[in-house]
């Protein structure tokens, strides 16, 4: 592991992506190692793009980081790709159409799989993240999974989040309100050539007046990814957003969340494998099962019984 380590202080990208590959594999020594990198995570920028599939996500992302490549900065591309049913591991699409970015030595892109979590994020990408972090890419992009309206996993990643739309997908202020329109930062109608576009952005701009924030106005830019169209724009909001960010004392606050949300998860981690390790409960599961088909009891009174099982245990 000193070795690794030792490599990974010299950018070795081979080293980087041995960390990352232990920390998606959730290896011992990925968390051990993530623990002495730790001091050297909190610089990077990191930005979540989110939409539909099909949306252009992809194709934006990629415009997004030919521009801020131009203004000399590295870049960290964490795609998260839907997950084979069979093999468990991602597609990898995303690295394929951003083929563009990858002869660029500043520029790491890296494809994970859901591999069934839900709102849309891979298992472990924060932590991924952070490892890209203490590499020293200074702006850190997050694409991810279009799963509609569970997609809120990524506000515990990103400082800005990006919301990708369509005119075409059936989008429609209704199907936002449950999730995305409360997270996104800036608003995007991707493909603005086609028709009903301009309908879009203009709904989407007066919900968005209502919406319970003072200080920030999410914008509604519309881009055409294939062309650039818009990208520049999209590119001055995402700076305007960090300023605002940075000027209000937010950047600070949301660091604390994303901390004190990656505890939490980690902690309720631990503890669901403790309570399903256990050889008692594993099997008496079945039986619970069985006991609540034929109706003498409920899920409520099992999930009651298991917690007092398992700090009874953890008293042994």
């Amino acid at each position: 592991m000193t070795e690794l380590l030792a490599r990974f202080e010299k950018k070795e990208i081979r080293a980087l992506s041995q960390i990352i590959s232990l920390i998606e594999n959730d290896a011992e020594e990925g968390v051990e190692i993530l623990s002495r990198l730790y001091p050297k995570i909190g610089r990077a920028y990191r930005i979540g793009v989110t939409g539909a599939p099909g949306s252009g996500k992809s194709t934006l992302v990629e415009r997004v980081a030919t521009s801020f490549l131009k203004e000399g900065n590295s870049l960290g591309i964490v795609c998260v790709d839907p997950s084979s049913p069979f093999t468990g591991g991602a597609i990898l699409g995303d690295r394929v159409r951003m083929s563009s970015l990858f002869l660029d030595e500043r520029v790491y892109i890296r494809s994970m799989a859901t591999r069934g979590s839900s709102g849309g994020l891979a298992f472990r990408t924060k932590e991924v993240c952070d490892v890209l972090d203490a590499f020293g890419k200074e702006i850190i992009i997050i694409e991810t999974v279009g799963v509609g309206q569970v997609e809120i996993e990524i506000q515990k990643t990103a400082y800005t989040v990006i919301v990708v739309l369509v005119p075409e997908s059936g989008d429609t202020i209704q199907t936002l309100k449950a999730g995305l329109l409360e997270i996104g930062d800036i608003f995007l109608i991707n493909k603005s050539d086609r028709e009903g576009a301009d309908r879009l952005a203009q709904e989407l701009a007066t919900t968005l007046k209502m919406k319970e924030n003072a200080n920030w106005f999410s914008p509604v830019i519309k881009t055409c990814a294939l062309t650039g169209e818009g990208i520049l724009e999209l590119c001055e909001a995402i700076k305007n957003h960090r300023r605002f960010m940075a000027e209000n004392g937010l950047l600070e606050k949301k660091r604390r969340e994303i901390i004190a949300s990656e505890i939490k998860d980690l902690t309720e981690e631990k503890i669901l494998a403790e309570i399903w390790g256990k050889e008692e409960i594993k099997k008496l599961l079945p039986i619970w099962v069985k006991e609540i088909e034929e109706g003498k009891t409920t899920p409520f009174v099992i999930s009651e019984k298991i917690i007092k099982m398992w700090k009874d245990l953890m008293k042994r």
